[in-house]
C-alpha cells in the first residue's frame, strides 16, 4: 500500500493555521504581545505611534478565561516599564513605569519622587521632573502602596493620567513588561 501523497496547497493550509494557533493561544497570551503607544505619557522614552514588544511570562502570564497565573520568573521590580489593566477602565491597557512597591511610603517633593524617604536618584527617575497633582501626590503628603498593588508614573510627568490621579495598580492587573520598541525603524531599541 502506498500512502496518499498530500497537496502543496493542503500543506500550506495546515502549517498556516498551525502558525496560526500558535500565535494566538500560546505566543500572544503567554509569551509576548505588540502595543502601540496611544499618547505622551511616556515621553521621552516612548512616543506616540510607537510600537513595542511586551514581555507576558516574567511576571507569570495570566492564563485566560480564568483567575489563573503561570509563574513568574520575577516579580516587578521599580523602574520597569510596565503595562497593565487600566484600574479604571478593565477594557483599557496602560504604560507607566513602576516607581514604588507594596508597602513602601511614596512622596513628590520638588519634583523629586521619594521612595521611604530616600530620594530616587537612577537616572531614569532623577532626569524628570515630577508634578504633585491628583489625590495621591499632594505636596507634603506620604502615600502608603498596599500589600498586593504598585504605584506607577508617567515619565512625562506634566500629561500623564496616573497613580497620582487614580491610584494604584494591582498586582493582578500587570500585563507584563515593555522590552523593546520594534516600530519605527529608526527607533528601534530596548527600553530602559
Amino acid at each position: 500500500m502506498t500512502k496518499k501523497k498530500k497537496s502543496a496547497l493542503r500543506e500550506w493550509i495546515e502549517a498556516a493555521l498551525f502558525a496560526a494557533f500558535l500565535a494566538f493561544c500560546v505566543i500572544r497570551p503567554f509569551i509576548v504581545q505588540a502595543f502601540k503607544i496611544p499618547t505622551g505619557s511616556m515621553r521621552p522614552t516612548l512616543l506616540e505611534g510607537d510600537l513595542i514588544l511586551v514581555n507576558k511570562f516574567i511576571y507569570g502570564a495570566k492564563v485566560p478565561f480564568t483567575h489563573l497565573r503561570l509563574p513568574a520568573l520575577r516579580q516587578p521590580k521599580r523602574g520597569d516599564v510596565v503595562v497593565f489593566i487600566y484600574p479604571e477602565d478593565k477594557n483599557k491597557d496602560f504604560i507607566k513605569r513602576l516607581v514604588a512597591l507594596p508597602g513602601e511610603t511614596v512622596e513628590i517633593k520638588s519634583g523629586t519622587i521619594y521612595v521611604d524617604s530616600q530620594p530616587l536618584l537612577e537616572p531614569v527617575f532623577n532626569s524628570r521632573y515630577y508634578y504633585n497633582r491628583g489625590n495621591f501626590a499632594k505636596e507634603y503628603e506620604k502615600v502608603v502602596v498596599p500589600q498586593g498593588s504598585y504605584f506607577v508614573l508617567g515619565d512625562n510627568s506634566g500629561s500623564s493620567r496616573d497613580s497620582r490621579y487614580w491610584g494604584f495598580v494591582p498586582a493582578d492587573n500587570i500585563l507584563g513588561e515593555a522590552v523593546v520598541i520594534y516600530w519605527p525603524p529608526l527607533r528601534i531599541r530596548v527600553i530602559k
